[in-house]
Order: structure tokens, then C-alpha cells, then sequence
């Protein structure tokens, strides 16, 4: 297979399955209907469990004890939890407290 070829297949694959996730859920569930119970259950409750999952995996190597004990860290999960509350926009608080992370490491925590 040559390299063309396989480039081809895996953009087609990729394209297959972006499209199916898109469909995905006015296939299973209909347009306009009602849906599920459990499928609001989960609407409400997996953002924030993701988000808490995401949050105790980024500072789950940061080193509290020694160095700077995590304050770059620390103050950027008050920026974006701040920014949330203000807001409500999760691009502008992830984006602002990422900008702010890699200013704190480079410069000041450096």
C-alpha cells in the first residue's frame, strides 16, 4: 500500500467517524423527542465529574511539599474557577488560566 493510499484511508476512516458522532445522536434518539432520563442525568452531572477528574490528574504531580509547593498551579485554578463563576465561558477561563500557567513558569516560578 503506498503511502498516498494510506493516507487516503485514514482521512476517509477519520471523516466516517466524525460524521457518525455528529448523527450519532439524532439517529439513536430522534429529533425534537424528549430524551431520556438518564441521558439528562448524565447531561448534568458528567461535565462536572470530568472537570474534577481533569483537575485532581493536573496536580496530581505537582510537588506541594518542596520548591514553590504549587503555587503557579494553585493560582491558576483560582483564575479559572473565578473566570467560570464570572463568565460562564469555559474557552475564556481555560484559555486565560493556560496563558497565565506558561507566563508563571517562565518567568516568574522559573
Amino acid at each position: 500500500m503506498s503511502d498516498f493510499t494510506h493516507s487516503v484511508g485514514i482521512i476517509a476512516a477519520m471523516a466516517i467517524v466524525t460524521a457518525f458522532t455528529r448523527y450519532a445522536p439524532f439517529i439513536f434518539f430522534g429529533r425534537g423527542k424528549e430524551p431520556a432520563k438518564w441521558i439528562k442525568y448524565l447531561g448534568k452531572f458528567l461535565p462536572p465529574a470530568m472537570m474534577s477528574v481533569l483537575l485532581i490528574y493536573c496536580v496530581s504531580s505537582v510537588n506541594f511539599i518542596g520548591g514553590y509547593h504549587g503555587a503557579p498551579e494553585l493560582i491558576c485554578i483560582a483564575i479559572a474557577m473565578l473566570l467560570h463563576i464570572w463568565r460562564g465561558n469555559v474557552l475564556l477561563s481555560i484559555g486565560i488560566s493556560t496563558v497565565t500557567y506558561m507566563i508563571l513558569v517562565q518567568t516568574i516560578f522559573a
